[in-house]
């Protein structure tokens, strides 16, 4: 088989690739996310999340809603993990999916987690599930325009190679700054009680709605086409950082809001 045939055959892939199956922070950042909210949970919850999860850590589960994407059985979860939003929307005054989104799913999360009839394989899907989309909550383009799929469509290149700017808040960034999940998860910034205190106020909508307002900024970060290099990163991977943290210290609040 000769190169042009194998080049085509790679378009044709991705091509083929179901736009809903690249909505999701990378591997490191959700990972990150879980690591910084395992510091943040009380003594009680983490000890009954490491009975329902037997010993798996936040951080090991937090790729799990991704990882079942690819199986048919699980279609339905696949709106959970996004909001569509015009960028001058609130959640509350945007159109919203029949299928359900982000705000919805966690709630349903939430729910089981809640309810004591639920059992003990259903709560620890839920909490996988949840872990995950918590994390998808804080990268801004989750919270995108429906027309370009969340920035999925907005073609432009990292480093001289072909990708696009969901890719890039995604991975393109965590990925390329080379430090491992735990790494960038022990140097996240120190935060005074108060501080932390200020970033666990609020509803899931609220923090929807506030890490919307990044989500202007990122689409008028880039023009389409453009190649995007260290520069990009010096000027946004502080923000990349900021919303793993926020994440982890809200994933842990509900966590020990259910378990403490």
């Amino acid at each position: 088989m000769n190169i042009k045939v194998l080049a085509l055959i790679s378009l044709l892939f991705v091509a083929s690739t179901p736009k809903e199956d690249v909505y999701f922070w990378g591997k490191t950042g959700h990972r990150v996310t879980g690591k910084i909210a395992e510091k943040h949970l009380t003594k009680k919850a983490k000890r009954k999340i490491d009975k329902l999860l037997k010993g798996q850590s936040l951080a090991f589960v937090s790729t799990f809603a991704d990882e079942i994407k690819s199986d048919r059985a699980y279609r339905a979860y696949s709106p959970w993990h996004y909001v569509n939003m015009g960028l001058t929307e609130t959640y509350e005054k945007s159109a919203k999916n029949p299928k359900g989104d982000l705000v919805t799913g966690i709630a349903k999360c939430i729910e089981v987690l809640e309810d004591n009839a639920s059992s003990e394989a259903d709560k620890n899907f839920h909490l996988k599930m949840l872990v995950h989309f918590i994390g998808d909550l804080h990268q801004p383009l989750h919270i995108g325009r429906k027309e370009d799929k969340g920035g999925n469509d907005v073609q432009v290149q990292w480093f001289g190679r072909g990708t696009n700017l969901h890719s890039v808040w995604d991975s393109k960034m965590i990925d390329d700054y080379q430090m491992s999940y735990t790494d960038l998860a022990d140097n996240a910034e120190e935060l005074s009680k108060k501080q932390i205190e200020v970033i666990e106020q609020g509803s899931v909508v609220d923090w929807v709605n506030e890490v919307h307002q990044i989500t202007d900024d990122v689409y008028n970060s880039a023009k389409v086409g453009e190649n995007l290099r260290y520069r990009y990163s010096y000027d946004h991977f502080a923000t990349v950082r900021q919303q793993l943290q926020k994440g982890g210290i809200r994933l842990a609040k509900i966590l020990n809001d259910i378990f403490d």
